[in-house]
């Protein structure tokens, strides 16, 4: 179990998902881009209606299966931004693995970027001070997923190399997919991602 927590970062509050986010999720895997990418296949081959309920079920309960799942929120105005998770948290030792999505409305302001980087520096804070205290943590994205491969690259993700036929999309095609990952011990990005 991972105590829930409420991140700030750039303008961004990255909080539990709400059982009261469904409508704005659902909004959300209406754009292909998500549902192509982000949704996973269980929830992208469900009637729309239910999509957004599918996708959110598994986040909102798992925190206490040791799953950091925050919803991506404007400061301001609390409206969904986006999507940021840390999962498989220790599954290896010291490590997790990361994934984002940003609702068409936030992109183009480095949304993803930021919120990604503030997971990580939060997850690479020792447990005594309230983090997870993990040393690496790894995400992919497939390769034609160009702008996904910018966001990890903004928030200090390096690239690892290329798994072959790794993702499969919800129409069943394979992609091949890039590896990033960042350690505890990488310098920082330059600082949050420029918003615009």
């Amino acid at each position: 179990m991972i105590t829930p927590r409420t991140l700030e970062a750039g303008g961004l509050l990255l909080r539990p998902w709400e059982a009261a986010d469904e409508p704005a999720v659902t909004a959300a895997l209406r754009d292909p881009g998500v549902l192509r990418w982000a949704a996973g296949r269980g929830a992208a081959e469900l009637p729309e209606a239910d999509r957004g309920r599918a996708w959110l079920a598994p986040r909102l309960a798992g925190w206490s299966a040791g799953t950091a799942a925050f919803a991506v929120v404007d400061a301001a105005t609390g409206t969904l931004a986006g999507s940021v998770g840390l999962r498989d948290v220790d599954r290896l030792p010291g490590q997790a693995v990361a994934s984002y999505w940003t609702a068409p409305a936030s992109r183009g302001r480095g949304v993803a970027a930021t919120a990604l980087d503030a997971a990580a520096r939060w997850a690479f804070t020792p447990v005594g001070r309230g983090g997870l205290g993990l040393h690496r943590i790894i995400l992919d994205h497939a390769l034609v997923n160009t702008g996904s491969c910018a966001v990890a690259a903004r928030a200090g993700f390096r690239l690892e190399g290329t798994m072959r036929d790794h993702f499969i999309d919800p129409g069943g095609r394979r992609h091949d997919s890039h590896l990033h990952a960042r350690l505890a011990t990488d310098p920082h990005p330059a600082g949050p991602a420029r918003r615009v």
